[in-house]
């Protein structure tokens, strides 16, 4: 009897283990189907033009240089607002605040921002920072919209990364005479910092492909310059790539270049979560 039910447990293992291959493997073949198709039908559009010159003659000539810096004003801004507001929630909720029906509220609050769609949150910006604050179509419009976007994200992260410290470290800090402050500046936050930069990554790969949430706050059809402060309205590549292929006047000459920029963009995201994911592993080999 023993065996048969260990024979069982073994076959419901193995069967359990190919469905979570057969998930893994589907997935991946998209990620290659799509980034193999962007790179056939937009590599022949990169350029060194491409990647420094701006869009001219309607978006059909050109390149995507506004679009790039845009992209990267608003991603790595949005982070620099978002994961310090972040910690400081998942801090709060993790290491002072006590159960209670406050706290329930709270994190039912940030589990449901996490699933609103972006165009709520673009809406939102809108309304909040473009007309009631008086900020416009700008930088710090977007920037804004995109911290809210990505909040729940690292607060989520950064306090599964705080409930991962084993509480050894909190005790054995307490006991040698530091203050709860100290300990977790000291010993609790450096212990955390590389789970909490996963969902820094998470979040700046989302924030930097969003186009509905900027398309109302931040992004524009076309910017002679280059922005020049924090109310400058900039140009983005997510927002560029729709513009080419629903707005343009000649959209089946522009295809290359939407799959050009498209891919491009792919290729930012990858390499601004490679320098996190650099940075990652470098703390987590001192600790």
């Amino acid at each position: 009897m023993q065996f048969a039910n260990l024979g069982r447990r073994k076959a419901r293992q193995t069967g359990m283990w190919g469905v979570f291959t057969l998930a893994a493997a589907i997935n991946g073949l998209a990620l290659l189907v799509i980034c193999g198709f962007l790179l056939v039908n937009g590599i022949g559009a990169i350029n060194w033009e491409f990647l420094t010159a701006y869009p001219r003659a309607s978006m059909t000539e050109g390149g995507i240089f506004p679009c790039i810096v845009g992209t990267i004003i608003l991603s790595v801004g949005s982070m620099l607002v978002a994961f310090p507001l972040g910690v400081c929630a998942a801090i709060y909720l993790n290491e002072y605040a006590r159960g209670g029906r406050t706290v329930r509220i709270i994190r039912l609050g940030i589990a449901n921002l996490a699933g609103v769609p972006s165009v709520v949150f673009g809406l939102f910006g809108l309304a909040f920072f473009v007309t009631f604050f008086g900020m416009g179509v700008s930088i710090a419009s977007g920037v804004l919209t995109l911290t809210i976007l990505v909040l729940p994200v690292i607060i989520g992260t950064a306090e599964e990364a705080l409930k991962s410290v084993p509480s050894t470290y909190r005790e054995a800090s307490l006991g040698l005479g530091a203050t709860k402050w100290q300990t977790i500046r000291l010993v609790v936050l450096p212990a955390a910092l590389p789970g909490m930069l996963t969902g820094a990554i998470l979040a700046l790969s989302r924030a930097a492909g969003e186009t509905a949430a900027i398309m109302f706050t931040a992004s524009v059809f076309y910017a002679p310059k280059l922005p020049r402060s924090i109310f400058s309205d900039v140009m983005a590549l997510p927002y560029h790539v729709y513009v080419l292929a629903t707005a343009g006047t000649e959209i089946d000459k522009t295809r290359p270049l939407q799959y050009g920029t498209a891919l491009v963009l792919i290729a930012l995201v990858l390499g601004m979560n490679l320098v996190a994911i650099i940075l990652r592993a470098r703390l987590q080999a001192k600790r």
